[in-house]
């Protein structure tokens, strides 16, 4: 059994005690002929290994979910979980545009071995709120597999407000939110509300600190694709209750950290580092833009200046 389940009643199901810590939001690395890059991606797996990262999140935005397609959003999650191998969970984003897309997803995600499914609110339309709730609903009845709710109202426009989360989040097989509203005073309301019944989990790389500050318990980070080293130490060094310290990590990487925020996408800066550092990537598929060449020398400062590369 694999040491991050000995809370579980059942072999290979996430509970909320198992949701936490720094969880990477894995890039899809694409070849020169823009296909998938298996081999680079297996790289970057054993890269975020390597370097203590506690758990990998697949083909959300970061892993540029709305431009693959469905075969391939299939193959990048097998390949992560051969490539994992059980030492580490692996969060599957299942998101669709429908609910009858994302339940396809969300089986396939259950059917290969994926330990859950994080799925962001429907976007295009606009909703009301209980058609939210029904969306999330409607999948938990269709599978098994443990749900992460991802809030991303920035992208989709149908904002989650604390009480309708609170009613999604007590939906059966819900363990977990990913939290990317930059209100923090609606997380906080959260997590007051619903304790210790489900993980609360950011997605906001500058808001790492003051979130464990008020009780999230990680992080779902497009920086650990960059900095999972220096990710895992601020998290773990708040864990250890120095919080003086782990405030002078979180201030230092800020400076990073503003690239992953960057509009209008923090794919392609996450890219150019990764490839600056020598690792797969690839390019970002259109429409997503590349950086421009003032862009990359900022990258690559930032980077120099925080040890990660080399003048």
């Amino acid at each position: 059994m694999r040491g991050y389940q000995e809370e579980s009643e059942v072999f290979g199901m996430l509970v909320p005690a198992d949701l936490k810590g720094i969880f990477v939001a894995i890039v899809t690395p694409f070849t020169q002929e823009d296909e998938v890059d298996t081999e680079g991606l297996r790289k970057l797996v054993d890269f975020y290994l390597r370097n203590g990262i506690h758990g990998i999140m697949t083909t959300g935005g970061n892993g540029e979910f709305p431009h693959l397609l469905p075969e391939e959003r299939k193959m990048v999650l097998e390949q992560v979980i051969d490539a994992v191998r059980g030492r580490i969970p692996v969060i599957a984003c299942t998101t669709g545009c429908s609910v009858k897309e994302t339940i396809i997803y969300t089986k396939h995600a259950e059917n290969a071995g994926a330990d859950a499914a994080i799925i962001v609110q429907p976007y295009y339309f606009k909703l009301p709120p209980e058609q939210i709730f029904r969306y999330y609903e409607a999948i938990a009845d269709s599978t098994e597999i443990p749900i992460v709710v991802y809030n991303n109202p920035g992208y989709t426009k149908n904002p989650i407000p604390p009480k309708l989360m609170t009613r999604i989040l007590k939906i059966k097989n819900v363990i977990g939110l990913k939290q990317s509203e930059y209100d923090i005073s609606q997380t906080i309301e959260i997590i007051r509300t619903m304790g210790d019944q489900v993980s609360i989990m950011t997605g906001i790389d500058s808001q790492l600190f003051p979130a464990l500050c008020i009780g999230a318990r990680g992080i779902f980070s497009t920086a650990a694709c960059v900095i999972p080293k220096q990710m895992v130490e601020l998290y773990e060094t708040f864990k250890r209750g120095d919080v003086r310290k782990a405030l002078e990590i979180h201030m230092k990487l800020q400076a990073i950290n503003r690239f992953f925020e960057y509009d209008p996408g923090y794919v392609a800066p996450c890219k150019e580092a990764l490839k600056l550092m020598g690792l797969p990537a690839g390019h970002v598929r259109p429409p997503l833009p590349a950086l421009s060449s003032e862009e990359r020398v900022q990258l690559k400062e930032a980077l120099v200046n925080l040890g990660v590369l080399k003048d």
